[in-house]
């Protein structure tokens, strides 16, 4: 029977815990906007380095006083300019130091920023222009400005800023000057306060979606400040702190994490996918706010490294993880941390403890001959890590536990600033999404009827809380399918709550895939379970309105290769016509390399917990282009973009069905 009554859905109201954690980091409850944080900052830890960006040439580095010195400089140079508070002013750059100054410097002087990568494509940053009403437009370099000035003249834009120092062009008839110019005009000209208060609105996030055009997100200094005052209940940084930066800078859950952790004095250090296996063993940082797809990327690098080592130590290796492994599922028995026996018998905690003690030794054995030399790869000193920005696979929260490295999962979208649950390290239940933070309210409804459903009934997740959007930007009708009119959020994921309220994610209701049967399979649980096989480096799941699933795999070509030369066989990439009866050589359409993938295929799901029949992966086809931000097939936060890839490979899809 549903359940009608909305109590349980009021706000959990904060443990002594939280709230003594709370209280050993500076209180930001009562501050009204964002940039008032950063004179906070500079009379606390002044010295202090706040930003330091080593692959700049030359390096930068930025103490906390001369941050909050360059933001005020920055808004009084926007300010002589004529910039008004409630201006709109498109942000276009990456991550540098000197995008939080512009970010900053832009709401000190009252206006708002409309912000977005400069690696975006062409059409969507004229389309963000235009959309936002910016009448000024501030570029990473002159290399942006020239891929949009064409579309410029269509637009009110009255004045360009280049994030560079690059001499801007004399033939112009828009008003232009680099970010040296701009900072010496602020030195001249008296900043006028402007005084912000929560309700108003801070910023314009056009979401990179995997579905449709962008849409403005609308949050306010509010919004904002709920996550920089409330964050501490997950994880708890000391000023000096080292925090490494890799997501985009103007996305918001790299943007809020950064507020809050600069508010709370910690050092950021600016790395990026070329230098960060360095960085992480060169600067040991305390926390990295991470996607998935990059706590994959570390993994699948350890896994190499333990290719690579003779088989006789492949073998002690595996084995003391599988000793870790079921000294780690003991032990969540026993917490009560184990999401598919959430209430253990007596007689079941007891046998779990026998287990735990007796595997004790041989757990710490492990630790010290393997799973201390795997954490120097994260520097050796990682606090917590925190995972968002989607679904973090089985295997790698399994393995980063097995090692003592601890990962926080968060769950968040952009409409919601972005945090609205997350784990806590001390009752960090693997598998979910935590628990909602201060202040945020969760229901589950029927997707159809709307009705609120009971605790472990999958459903529609909707939240409400302070960190919710004011809407999307000009768009009425998108904001009242989104925020009803009780102000619930429908987040468009599906889930279900425990008991104890930790938040479970089953799937995206958009992403459902239909067979042709009526069953509705979620694809992201199945996606994750075949990225355990070493040789799936990428997947998308197909088949809507079809027989069977079908997949899409980027292949892992190193694991592939080793594969190959263990079997006397040589793989091939070039020649797609190989013929089958070369006996030494072999390619991606050979029997061969099917039968591996179909075995780890089959292996994979049917080893899934609660794997069903309609859940096997009928056809699938390898292919050699990663899916990527550079080919417009992922977010900037690395998820697939499905729609794109479904558009582009439906003549791989279609044959594939069609065989």
């Amino acid at each position: 029977m549903l359940e009608t009554s909305t109590k349980q859905n009021l706000p959990l109201p904060m443990t002594e815990r939280e709230r003594s954690l709370l209280q050993g980091l500076l209180d930001y409850s009562q501050v009204q906007s964002v940039p008032e944080i950063w004179s906070v900052v500079a009379n606390k830890f002044g010295d202090a380095v706040a930003l330091l960006d080593p692959h700049a040439n030359p390096e930068v580095m930025v103490t906390y006083s001369q941050l909050y010195q360059q933001i005020k400089q920055f808004a009084g140079g926007l300010q002589s300019l004529g910039i008004q508070a409630g201006t709109r002013i498109s942000l276009i750059a990456d991550n540098s130091p000197r995008w939080l100054v512009a970010d900053q410097g832009i709401m000190m002087a009252g206006a708002v920023d409309a912000v977005r990568s400069s690696q975006s494509a062409r059409a969507e940053i004229l389309y963000i222009l235009a959309h936002s009403g910016s009448t000024a437009l501030l570029v990473q370099d002159l290399q942006t400005l020239k891929k949009v000035r064409e579309g410029l003249n269509d637009l009110p834009i009255e004045l360009i800023l280049l994030l560079s120092d690059e001499v801007p062009p004399t033939e112009e008839t828009i008003r232009i000057f680099n970010f040296s110019q701009l900072m010496e005009m602020g030195t001249r000209h008296q900043l006028v306060p402007v005084q912000k208060k929560r309700e108003d609105l801070a910023t314009l996030i056009y979401t990179s979606g995997t579905t449709g055009k962008p849409k403005g997100v609308m949050l306010s200094h509010g919004n904002l400040m709920h996550q920089v005052a409330n964050l501490g209940i997950l994880v708890q940084p000391q000023a000096g702190d080292i925090i490494l930066s890799i997501l985009p800078t103007w996305h918001s859950y790299e943007r809020t994490a950064e507020y809050f952790l600069l508010a709370q004095g910690c050092t950021q250090i600016y790395t990026n996918l070329r230098s960060i296996k360095r960085d992480l063993k060169q600067y040991k940082p305390h926390y990295m706010v991470a996607v998935p797809r990059l706590f994959e990327s570390i993994y699948e690098g350890l896994q190499k490294q333990f290719r690579e080592q003779p088989e006789n130590k492949q073998r002690l290796v595996n084995t003391l993880l599988g000793i870790s492994e079921k000294y780690i599922e003991a032990r969540r028995v026993v917490q009560e941390l184990d999401l598919n026996n959430f209430k253990p018998s007596t007689w079941e905690k007891i046998v779990a403890n026998i287990q735990k003690i007796v595997l004790f030794p041989l757990h710490l054995l492990a630790d010290k001959l393997v799973h201390t030399k795997v954490r120097e790869a994260t520097g050796g000193r990682v606090k917590q890590m925190i995972s968002g920005g989607g679904a973090l696979p089985k295997h790698i929260d399994n393995f980063f536990e097995i090692i003592g490295v601890q990962i926080l999962v968060g769950y968040g979208l952009t409409e919601t600033s972005p945090v609205t649950h997350a784990r806590r390290y001390w009752s960090n239940l693997r598998g979910s999404a935590g628990k909602a933070v201060p202040g945020t309210e969760t229901k589950i409804v029927h997707p159809e009827t709307r009705q609120v459903l009971k605790a472990g009934e999958k459903g529609l997740v909707l939240l409400r809380g302070p960190q919710i959007m004011q809407g999307y930007y000009q768009n009425a009708e998108a904001t009242a399918k989104a925020i009803d009119p009780e102000g619930w959020f429908d987040s468009g994921d599906l889930g279900w709550l425990t008991a104890k309220n930790d938040l479970v994610l089953t799937g995206r209701a958009k992403d459902t895939i239909v067979l042709s049967n009526g069953e509705n399979i979620e694809p992201q649980p199945i996606e994750d379970a075949c990225l355990r096989s070493p040789y799936i480096d990428q997947i998308m799941l197909v088949g809507q309105d079809c027989k069977s699933l079908g997949a899409l795999f980027v292949p892992n070509i190193d694991a592939l290769e080793q594969w190959a030369n263990s079997k006397n066989l040589q793989l091939s990439l070039e020649d797609a016509n190989l013929a089958q009866a070369e006996s030494q050589k072999i390619n991606l359409e050979s029997k061969i390399i099917q039968d591996l993938f179909r075995q780890e295929l089959n292996r994979e799901v049917k080893n899934r917990p609660g794997s069903r029949p309609h859940d096997r992966i009928g056809p699938f086809k390898l292919i050699l282009e990663p899916f990527s931000i550079e080919n417009g097939t992922m977010t900037q936060t690395l998820k697939i973009k499905r729609h794109v890839v479904m558009e582009r490979d439906s003549h791989i899809i279609n044959a594939m069905f069609a065989q």
